[in-house]
């Protein structure tokens, strides 16, 4: 009985709504995986029927496949079949109640987002050496990703008049061209100086980027990939034996202040996060630290 209404449902989908042929295969493929779990569910004596189908099993559905490890986004996708199959079921009259309406997709567990350790942190910003162009814009890099807690996005992104020296801050857009304003430490500062004096005026002698902060070997704006792949490069010279990305200099910036004390809201704003609840992946203090915290803020510790 499901197979058969998965069948009609698709070809609805193909002679009345004009899928595509790949858009089809996709249903058929989440539906009938559906249509077997729901069979093994009930074993070989029941035939599972319509009325069999509650929010119960497809519940149990989307449990099965978040125990085998399925993204969120695939669970998600094999929900949204289910949804528009039951609701196409209720527009004919076949059902009078969709089972699937109501049911969420079940919650991912949030992962610890990869982080360096203050001296991981030390050694990969030394890696950079020389005075050469690309040394000292190397350095600039990462000194502005760990001392700003930037985005690749936002830092490629940076032009001349975005840091003001002076001062020591930094102009960043982020997400949605929201505009935010972070300090800049003083080695950060420092390296970003040098970089303006003896580094820029060189690269920029080749191409014809007038704004632009972070300049490539040809005097054009610096790529998101190209800072990917000199970060892995550092991360080898320092022997940091880690997959990281740019982004877990970001990580890094976010858990340093958090250990060291800093506010939570504070560091929300320095993100640059809409909500607190992001800001919170990063309160992953070790015992030792918590411990620390409480000997030297419990009135009675």
């Amino acid at each position: 009985m499901l197979t058969s209404v998965i069948d009609g449902f698709l070809g609805y989908l193909s002679l009345e709504k004009g899928y595509s042929s790949n858009t089809i295969n996709a249903y058929a493929n989440d539906l009938r995986t559906f249509a077997d779990f729901v069979e093994d569910m009930y074993g070989d004596d029941v035939n599972p029927g319509l009325g069999n189908i509650t929010g119960r099993e497809i519940r149990a559905y989307l449990a099965h496949l978040q125990k085998a490890n399925y993204s969120r986004q695939t669970i998600a996708r094999r929900l949204a079949a289910l949804r528009a199959l039951f609701s196409y079921l209720c527009s004919k009259g076949i059902i009078s109640q969709n089972p699937a309406k109501g049911v969420r997709t079940p919650k991912e567990r949030r992962r610890i987002p990869p982080f360096l350790r203050e001296d991981e942190v030390t050694s990969l910003l030394e890696a950079p050496s020389g005075d050469t162009p690309l040394g000292l814009r190397d350095r600039a890099i990462l000194e502005t990703l760990y001392a700003a807690g930037l985005r690749v996005g936002e830092l490629v992104g940076l032009d001349l008049d975005s840091v003001d020296l002076a001062t020591g801050y930094v102009r960043a857009y982020g997400k949605g061209s929201k505009e935010r304003i972070v300090p800049l430490g003083k080695k950060a500062v420092s390296a970003l100086a040098k970089y303006l004096e003896r580094g820029r005026p060189k690269l920029a002698l080749k191409g014809k980027e007038p704004k632009a902060l972070f300049l490539n070997r040809n005097g054009t704006r610096l790529s998101a990939r190209a800072v990917q792949i000199m970060v892995n490069k550092y991360i080898d010279k320092a022997s940091i034996n880690k997959e990281i990305s740019p982004h877990a200099l970001r990580h890094s910036f976010a858990t340093h202040l958090l250990d060291r004390g800093a506010d939570l809201r504070a560091v929300q704003e320095l993100l640059g996060h809409a909500t607190i609840s992001t800001t919170q992946l990063y309160t992953h203090m070790t015992r030792k630290r918590l411990r620390v915290v409480y000997d030297r803020a419990h009135p009675r510790a």
